[in-house]
């Protein structure tokens, strides 16, 4: 005997797909919109957590700055105490240069020399004389080259002959010198530095051409 299937089962066939297909998808989208506000709050933590960073690290930067504001200041401070500690220790070093200075020169200044003026520029000292031949402003450069401590590295700034009246009728030739030399500033001691060795002491300059 032969069965004939009137009903339509093609439509339901379709109508289980459908359903199967809608429940699917349904699933489908509430499975992606569960991903997504997982990744969703995973990312807002991460934010969160980096703009935490971020206010700690501004918080710390301002802190920072304001420490080295401080530290600026703090250093200009000592700065200032140390020019005033500086200056004070080189008024203190300088209280007995010009009696070793002058004591010195005296010593050491040649036969037939005089010295007009003695004047500080800084840290060099300018001698102004009349000698009685260029060779007494020669021996006059070497023995402030050689064997004085206070004064270093003289040079002959200029040299000119003249005429110096002895008496009413008679005159002498003469030269008129101007020396430059540095002061050898003394330490902590109150001595002077450690002189420039004889060896190594600057030659004696020629004479510039007003002779």
């Amino acid at each position: 005997m032969i069965l004939i299937n009137l009903l339509p089962h093609r439509e339901a066939t379709r109508k289980k797909q459908k359903e199967q297909f809608f429940s699917q998808l349904a699933m489908s989208a509430l499975l992606g919109g569960i991903i997504c506000g997982a990744v969703y709050t995973w990312y807002q933590g991460r934010i969160a957590e980096q703009q935490e960073r971020n206010a700690f690290l501004q918080k710390e930067a301002a802190r920072l700055d304001a420490e080295i504001k401080d530290i600026a200041s703090l250093q200009a401070q000592i700065a200032s105490l140390r020019a005033r500690q500086t200056a004070v220790e080189n008024l203190q070093a300088d209280r007995n240069m010009p009696v070793h200075l002058l004591e010195e020169i005296v010593s050491e200044l040649p036969d037939g020399i005089y010295l007009q003026s003695m004047k500080q520029e800084n840290q060099s000292v300018l001698l102004t004389g009349v000698a009685q031949s260029q060779e007494r402003v020669s021996d006059l450069l070497r023995s402030l080259s050689t064997k004085t401590t206070w004064l270093v590295r003289p040079e002959l700034v200029e040299i000119v002959a003249a005429n110096a009246s002895v008496s009413s009728r008679e005159q002498r030739r003469v030269s008129n010198f101007t020396i430059r030399a540095n002061l050898n500033r003394p330490n902590s001691g109150g001595v002077p530095n450690p002189a420039v060795p004889a060896s190594s002491a600057p030659a004696v300059p020629a004479a510039p051409g007003k002779v």
